[in-house]
């Protein structure tokens, strides 16, 4: 991290957040607020979602997203996506479609051909820093690359003035992956999650562990039925995720509004905006 390269994430982190927060500020609702966000970071080269995801193990493009709804818990999700410009969007048309929850690969492309949707080539969706980091990742040639590769996942969590919560969560997935692997982004559950009666959850990290605990549903749960506050309840699923052996982040909004982060990586690139007044962008784990 360098102060050129700190700035650049924080101006962009800023751009996302303030195009959520005006959404609100106006009175739209939780769920366009969570879109707005996440379009912005998807068209931003910098992470792991939309232009500039990594790369799978074949050079390709392998995009998965999801998107909850507090007030009725209508959702939709979808993986293996390489045509889509904003992911997102195609599982915000899933979930209003509502025959199916997520939808994979062929038949997620084929759903799509029947919207609006912008749609691009996959040779879009590529950059040099990608590439380069799956050449690393292949030739094993830079050991911290198994650290760096995990992350970038992008979501953004919202609470509105009626009260309703939404979550959302896009991602490009690991650098190198095989075998049309799917990590917990677009499970319903594990990488998101929104229920009115508790918080809305967006997840970032190993995603193999986040599925195996559970992570977003079991984070609501807990606030749901033991009264614990999100920042208590997000922490005691990470520490649930590193006694697993993954790492990772998660943000949470409460029913009341309340906003919290926890992780267990020396950093995840955050914001948090509300009525308050409250403007906060942190990259690394000593700012809080």
């Amino acid at each position: 991290m360098t102060p050129e390269r700190e700035a650049q994430y924080t101006a962009s982190l800023q751009t996302a957040l303030d195009a959520g927060a005006a959404i609100l500020r106006d009175g739209g609702t939780s769920e366009d607020a969570v879109l707005a966000v996440i379009t912005a970071l998807e068209d931003d080269p910098l992470f792991n979602a939309g232009r500039g995801a990594v790369l799978t193990w074949d050079g390709g493009i392998s995009h998965d997203a999801s998107l909850m709804l507090g007030a009725d818990r209508s959702a939709g999700a979808i993986a293996g996506i390489s045509t889509v410009r904003h992911p997102i969007l195609l599982a915000q048309a899933v979930m209003q479609d509502g025959r199916h929850v997520m939808l994979s690969g062929d038949g997620a492309e084929e759903f799509a051909d029947g919207t609006r949707l912008e749609r691009a080539e996959s040779e879009w969706f590529v950059t040099v820093p990608r590439l380069e980091a799956l050449e690393r990742y292949r030739a094993r040639a830079v050991a911290a690359i198994d650290d760096e590769h995990r992350f970038g996942t992008v979501g953004a969590v919202a609470r509105d003035r009626a009260g309703n919560l939404a979550a959302g969560t896009s991602t490009g997935g690991m650098t190198g992956k095989r075998w049309d692997r799917i990590g917990d982004a677009p499970i319903i559950g594990a990488g998101t999650y929104a229920d009115n009666r508790a918080c809305a959850v967006s997840a970032t990290g190993t995603g193999e562990y986040f599925i195996r605990a559970v992570v977003a549903k079991s984070i609501c749960d807990l606030m749901r039925l033991s009264g614990m506050g999100p920042r208590e309840a997000g922490d005691n699923l990470m520490a649930e995720v590193a006694e697993l052996g993954g790492s990772g982040g998660v943000i949470v909004v409460s029913a009341q509004g309340e906003t919290a982060f926890s992780f267990n990586t020396s950093g995840m690139y955050r914001g948090r905006a509300d009525s308050n007044g409250v403007n906060e962008i942190g990259i690394f784990s000593d700012e809080d």
